[in-house]
């Protein structure tokens, strides 16, 4: 027997023979350089979408949406269950719990109904007249003055109660009981039954509520699993002792979930502003420590993604945060925490915005050696009426209580004793997760967001590439396939770049298209944050592309003009006579340390529009309207960061 080659001795070294390549020929007839010549073509295939791999269009959904089944929800109004939730995220016309008719312009590709995990389904109980409620004074106490016109009246005093730790457990749902284990059943049989692999995705989720003090550091959890695994657990509460309110006994509870079953599930952290400083500590809140490298490690490991935009605020940065960019003061709520019970101090702001924690994320990185806040950015609603409304000009509100009325705009949000306030008019209409992701499928979805290929916006389904390398050139913009060129030549959004090239600087391809049925776009800016060598962090915004470059340039400061307002507030109409429908670019940075952490993302802007209280003022005639409320708005787009770590 001849010997084999080193080579075919591995790829053989499964059998017990090693077969005589001359004999294998034989055995196959005779072959030429011209026959395999053409089973290994030199060019690619003629049809440029053949052999795509990639994500090619951009999945819209929503991953924090709350029924009946919520608590509060349920306190305040809300009627629609998740089955209701499901079926308007698809695209179906529904009335909602104040009676109106309700539908998207669009359907949703995706949705998570996540409910709070504390008192998950009371109150559908408390209205359907459970025995257990009926059987217990205060809960047939509810339950008669719910039906007898006092409806907010029990409302508040159920809210009441349960921050004080006063609602009888005789009757109150907790993980172990039939009434908590009925309510997670139903959720879980609505997501399998809405789910339909290719055209609609229903996740299974919830809300874990962590709320200690007022303080916000809720997580939604989104499972990529179906019944068979998610049936197994039963949601995790902020209720001790079956649950606790610190995000590490959270991730506990994850880590047991997926050594369990096998499953998988991930954690997506919102409202940071509403956290006074904890959402993303230096010194831990729960210890009073700097934070550990346990902390770090499970936070990274748990949290790939940070919803940056919802009905209660923006979350990208804050004006004191970021002096130097025109467009920080966006939709900022900054009076306090969530119930207001304790005021807004400036020292907290750098511990509660996106940005900043982004940059504090190098520096631990740097003395850790995991960055715990490198996180992808998506929207969501927060809505607590069942409904997924995100569009100025269809805009259901925070609560069922604030579905549109003519009261709403001029009614306070939240209202404190001591004179505390949020107004109605301070509710955002806001925002959407979009995910990169190969097909419209829990697992491809779920996977998608784990790599952070992911992006917010606060309302338009605007389309946005952003791809980073060290080759990228300007030719590469002139491409009608960015995707193509990006995949092939960097890394996407939420991607990493390792040590730089001698000499060469990060370059970035980046390109945005207008929402088919929303307005033109303004610019499309990369905002750049980085760790000087004296452990001191910075960020830049760099304005990289814009509409109507023919006439807007830059002045000797480099800032650029306004694109202009078309707005007409009084009939709640614009024109896209200003800005562009699409703008592509490529982008060097010219201050760039090949020793530096640095991070980029990119913020799209779309030019002004109007706002939902100017679509309200005009829908019931609101007459001598506080000059205070805004009536336009400036939509946007926050895509995940791309990643710049030396010696990497």
């Amino acid at each position: 027997m001849k010997k084999c080659s080193r080579f075919h001795a591995i790829v053989l070294a499964s059998t017990s023979l090693c077969v005589s390549l001359s004999a294998a020929a034989h055995d196959a007839g005779e072959v030429d350089k011209e026959d395999l010549a053409r089973l290994y073509p030199a060019k690619r295939a003629y049809s440029p979408y053949a052999g795509r791999n990639y994500p090619t269009r951009p999945l819209f959904g929503d991953t924090h949406v709350h029924t009946s089944f919520s608590m509060d929800a349920g306190a305040f109004g809300a009627r629609l269950g998740p089955r209701e939730a499901y079926r308007f995220a698809r695209g179906e016309e529904l009335t909602a719990s104040s009676g109106q008719q309700v539908k998207l312009s669009r359907p949703l590709d995706f949705l998570v109904v996540a409910d709070h995990s504390d008192g998950f389904g009371l109150f559908p109980m408390l209205i359907g007249g459970d025995p257990k409620v009926m059987g217990d004074p205060q809960g047939r106490k509810w339950n008669e003055m719910i039906h007898s016109g006092q409806g907010a009246e029990a409302a508040i005093d159920i809210i009441t109660s349960f921050g004080k730790g006063a609602i009888s457990q005789a009757f109150f749902p907790l993980p172990g009981t039939p009434a908590y284990r009925s309510a997670w059943d139903e959720t879980i049989k609505a997501a399998e039954e809405f789910n339909d692999p290719g055209r609609f995705t229903a996740f299974i989720g919830y809300e874990w509520t962590s709320n200690t003090g007022g303080n916000n550091l809720h997580r939604n959890i989104v499972f990529r699993d179906g019944a068979a695994k998610a049936a197994e657990v039963e949601p995790y509460t902020t209720m001790k002792p079956l649950g606790s309110d610190n995000p590490r006994d959270l991730w506990r509870w994850m880590a047991a979930y997926e050594e369990k079953t096998g499953g998988q599930v991930l954690a997506i952290a919102h409202n940071g502003n509403l956290s006074n400083g904890r959402m993303f500590p230096m010194i831990e809140s729960f210890t009073g420590k700097p934070l550990d490298a346990e902390y770090v490690e499970t936070r990274a490991r748990w949290e790939p993604l940070y919803e940056v935009t919802q009905m209660k605020g923006d979350g990208e940065t804050h004006p004191l945060l970021s002096p130097n960019d025109e467009f920080a003061d966006f939709e900022t709520w900054d009076k306090g925490n969530l119930d207001l019970s304790e005021a807004k101090k400036p020292a907290m702001l750098e511990f509660e915005y996106a940005r900043s924690a982004l940059k504090n994320g190098l520096k631990i990185e740097q003395d850790l050696g995991t960055n715990p806040y490198k996180f992808g950015l998506i929207g969501s609603t927060d809505t607590h009426t069942g409904l997924s409304t995100a569009d100025e000009d269809n805009f259901f509100g925070k609560t069922s209580a604030h579905e549109p009325n003519p009261e709403r705009v001029t009614h306070p949000f939240v209202k404190t004793p001591s004179g505390a306030v949020i107004m109605g008019w301070e509710m955002t209409a806001a925002g959407y997760a979009a995910v990169w992701a190969t097909e419209n499928t829990r697992e491809a979805i779920w996977d998608a967001m784990e790599r952070k290929e992911t992006y917010a916006t606060t309302g338009p389904r605007m389309v946005v590439r952003f791809f980073g390398g060290f080759d990228f050139v300007a030719a590469d913009a002139q491409s009608r396939m960015p995707a193509a060129v990006g995949y092939s030549k960097g890394v996407p959004m939420g991607g990493d770049l390792a040590q730089a090239p001698d000499g060469k600087a990060p370059s970035f391809l980046v390109a945005a298209l207008k929402d088919p049925l929303g307005a033109n776009l303004d610019r499309i800016q990369i905002v750049k944050g980085w760790l000087d060598a004296q452990g001191e962090v910075h960020e830049k915004v760099h304005d990289v592309a814009w509409g109507d470059a023919d006439k807007r340039r830059p002045d000797a400061s480099g800032v650029l003009p306004p694109v202009g307002s078309t707005v007409d507030v009084a009939s709640a109409t614009w024109s896209n006579t200003v800005g562009d429908p699409e703008l592509i670019t490529v982008w060097k940075d010219p201050a760039f340390d090949s020793k530096q952490r640095a991070f980029y993302y990119v913020r799209v802007l779309e030019i002004p529009t109007p706002r939902w209280t100017a679509y309200d003022a005009k829908y019931f005639g609101l007459k001598n309207l506080d000059p205070k409320i805004p009536m336009v708005t400036q939509e946007r787009a926050y895509t995940s960061p791309i990643w710049y770590t030396p010696g990497s």
